[in-house]
């Protein structure tokens, strides 16, 4: 065969719902060359590890650390760690991503009583509690914020609820953590888990996770059975990031140096100064599409801070302005699934791309490409009204 060259990837500008473009800082902690998994460094650098991401999490929870996974992955840890055969969850499911709940937790043998709701909606209290009273379920499960239709799920009463039927609460922070209010103590999260690749401003392959001392203490329970993953064992995964390091799996070094180094980048910014740069440049973007004369999607009360949905314009092909995006300018905006695949494009603005020129160079890219493409927009109207944000923030 013949041996092709060095990894090289174009230059890209990604404002899609993630992955984005990683921090230059996390990057460079990433390059740090190995240690062995005892070192003293490294068993420093899991213990700082744990103690930053309690702050983004807003968590005083002992158990919070990193799943050695994608996002998915971790979700899978803590359901499969968490839930038994027969045992029933309560799903709102919004998107492609609780529909990914409800198939990991009835692949866990879980009977699943999913809230199916429109895209771009989200499940009321009233919705929630009903089903909840109906089911008495072991947990409810949701995620936040759904990047498939840019819409946050709220939280409020949702302890009280599961206080109610001794119900655990686990939720999906993975596109929103960083860049959205994810106040896990005071929301009464028993479980929440994460990824880098999104508002964390990293690489996707580490999976942030807290588990409140319920949840703890339910996979405890579960230790004189088995918990039918070796891999995703969370009790296991708790003895290795305890003080007595108890053998698990080789601590994958450069995703947790750079997992370390996005967290640290989070709080020397600070946690409510990030939440408030990636609002700032959502509504940005959310102006300059409105400002283009381009239709938000969904529910625009509960959109998310870092990715927008943006209805197609009628007569035009948005995979080939996608394309045209890519190749013309390096800046590429996301596509959808299911019901909503060819009748939306997505675009975010998280992690590191959560910032004024990232903002302004995508609008202005959108805006000359869907005018090659035969769309009626308004000239300099995306970039003019996303000033118009950031002259009165």
């Amino acid at each position: 065969m013949d041996i092709p060259g060095p990894i090289n990837p174009p230059a890209r500008l990604l404002m899609g719902p993630g992955p984005i473009n990683v921090d230059p800082r996390v990057l460079r902690a990433m390059a740090a060359q190995l240690v062995g998994q005892y070192d003293p460094y490294m068993t420093a650098t899991m213990n700082e590890t744990a103690a930053l991401y309690r702050e983004v999490f807003a968590t005083a929870n002992a158990h919070t650390l990193i799943v050695d996974a994608t996002a998915r992955g971790a979700i899978e840890a803590a359901f499969v760690s968490l839930l038994e055969p027969g045992d029933r969850v309560v799903v709102p499911n919004f998107g492609r991503f609780g529909h990914l709940l409800v198939e990991i937790a009835q692949r866990c043998g879980a009977e699943v009583h999913a809230i199916d709701l429109e895209w771009g909606t989200v499940a009321t209290y009233e919705q929630i509690a009903d089903e909840m009273a109906r089911v008495q379920p072991k947990m409810l499960a949701s995620v936040h914020g759904d990047t498939s239709t840019t819409i946050a799920q709220p939280f409020d009463g949702l302890r009280e609820l599961c206080d109610r039927y001794g119900s655990l609460l686990y939720a999906d922070v993975t596109a929103s953590l960083g860049g959205n209010v994810v106040d896990t103590d005071a929301w009464g999260i028993d479980v929440a888990t994460a990824g880098l690749q999104k508002c964390l401003g990293g690489p996707p392959g580490s999976a942030p996770a807290t588990f409140s001392e319920r949840a703890v203490a339910a996979i405890d329970a579960r230790r004189p059975d088995l918990i039918r993953s070796n891999y995703f064992d969370m009790a296991m995964i708790f003895d290795y990031w305890s003080d007595r390091r108890l053998n698990h799996h080789t601590e994958a070094t450069t995703m947790l140096f750079g997992a370390r180094e996005c967290a640290r980048v989070i709080l020397e910014e600070g946690l409510t100064n990030c939440q408030g740069r990636h609002l700032l440049n959502g509504r940005a973007m959310l102006a300059g599409i409105e400002g283009l004369g381009l239709i938000p999607f969904g529910d625009i009360e509960h959109k998310m801070a870092n990715v927008v949905g943006v209805h197609i314009p009628d007569g035009v092909d948005g995979d080939a302005v996608r394309e045209t995006l890519l190749h013309d300018f390096g800046v590429e905006i996301g596509t959808a699934f299911g019901p909503l695949a060819g009748r939306i494009w997505r675009i975010g603005t998280m992690g590191y791309n959560a910032r004024q020129d990232a903002v302004l160079i995508t609008l202005a890219a959108l805006e000359i490409v869907l005018r090659r493409h035969g769309a009626r927009v308004l000239t300099g109207g995306g970039v003019d009204a996303a000033y118009e944000v950031y002259a009165t923030a």
